[in-house]
């Protein structure tokens, strides 16, 4: 009985873990679509602030992480790999990204992408 009822437990808690997920990144999503900005107001920008950029891919920094560069400047974007693929992100891309700033103690500010758009 006590391993039925700790089962269910996970079972509920891992779906509701994702609903959650997804609610939060529309939220973003909805929040991001009014606050487009430059890369240079991103960077000056407070952590977990919504907010669209649009800029071209330089290059691929490492895991998950691109050079994301406009007029204004550049900065790292953390794009998931359920979101876009390597291959569709090379260099000279452009793309429009929605996602929050994550500002850092020791390491510069990037940009945590929940929905990547290709601009033609």
């Amino acid at each position: 009985m006590k391993k039925s009822s700790f089962l269910f437990s996970v079972i509920v808690m891992a779906l509701t873990a994702n609903v959650w997920a997804s609610s939060d990144d529309q939220r973003i999503i909805n929040a991001a679509q009014k606050h487009p900005i430059t890369i240079a107001e991103a960077l000056q920008t407070a952590d977990e602030t919504a907010v669209m950029l649009t800029g071209t891919i330089q290059r691929h920094v490492k895991d998950e992480h691109y050079e994301l560069k406009d007029a204004t400047g550049s900065i790292t974007v953390e794009i998931d790999k359920k979101l876009a693929s390597a291959t569709q992100l090379k260099q000279g891309t452009v793309v429009k990204v929605l996602g929050e700033v994550d500002t850092h103690r020791y390491k510069p500010t990037d940009i945590d992408v929940v929905k990547v758009e290709f601009v033609k």
